[in-house]
């Protein structure tokens, strides 16, 4: 059956079976794992999970693809379709009660990418792993180090609160209809099973003082934190951490940002 796919949901769909094969792989799936997968469109990828899994929770907010889901799984008893937008699932509903954390599996619209991961990262406390495909561009952001061009906010938010890696890229001829560019597999692996990191004792605060600094990232540290925190809080944190009083935001690691929040009360 031939289906169009919808741009104002920007549908790209993943019919590469060696890049399918190789996802699943990479998932590590085990027969006690609980799935949900964001994105089913005609169900290729949910078949390949189901046969390793305990349960999939197939979510499409395509009503067109959910009829045509429930004809192609119906034979797979352990898939649950859902046809709905992931950012409106009531997770708690689903998943709040499930004794062993899931797992998230998904070829993710590129245009809501950040929403997705932050909506993710709200329930990470019942997730043990993302594996998401998006741009090659963005899994570059997400993995970036301190010193690099792609570093910036977005990078230390996902950082501390899972353990990033870009697993492979994908070439964009293995998509239909083909986006303009390559794409890569991402996994997010939520740091209370990676390693943990120190913990700032006000996230707010942490996240408030990243988005300031890496808004004016041109600047010093100590131009773009003005009005922010007290010259006097960012002096004794330079002189405590040994920091070049000149350095420029995207040359702290997220180590020192923490610190720098926890100095600042």
């Amino acid at each position: 059956m031939h289906i169009k796919p919808k741009k104002r949901l920007g549908q790209n769909f993943l019919f590469d079976k060696n890049i399918q094969r190789k996802i699943i792989s990479a998932c590590e799936l085990k027969p006690s794992d609980s799935v949900l997968e964001i994105g089913s469109g005609r169900g290729e990828l949910t078949k390949l999970i189901a046969q390793h899994v305990s349960e999939v929770y197939a979510i499409e907010i395509d009503s067109y693809l959910y009829e045509i889901l429930k004809d192609n799984l119906k034979r797979y008893t352990n898939v649950k379709i859902i046809n709905q937008d992931l950012l409106e699932l009531d997770f708690k509903r689903y998943f709040g009660k499930l004794k062993n954390k899931i797992k998230i599996v998904g070829n993710i619209p590129y245009y809501i990418t950040t929403p997705i991961i932050e909506y993710l990262l709200k329930y990470r406390n019942k997730i043990e792993a993302i594996f998401i495909t998006v741009q090659k561009e963005f899994a570059q952001r997400i993995t970036a180090k301190p010193g690099s061009k792609d570093y910036g906010s977005f990078s230390c938010f996902v950082q501390y609160y899972t353990k990033a890696q870009r697993l492979f890229f994908i070439k964009k001829t293995s998509f239909f209809p083909m986006p303009k560019v390559d794409s890569a597999l991402l996994r997010l692996e939520t740091k209370e099973k990676a390693v943990s990191g120190i913990k700032a004792k006000n996230e707010r605060l942490l996240f408030k003082i990243i988005r300031a600094a890496f808004n004016k990232r041109r600047k010093t540290l100590k131009n773009s934190l003005a009005g922010l925190i007290p010259l006097q809080k960012l002096e004794q944190f330079f002189e405590k951490y040994n920091i070049n009083s000149n350095i420029r935001p995207e040359e702290l690691s997220l180590e020192d940002f923490v610190n720098l929040a926890n100095s600042a009360l």
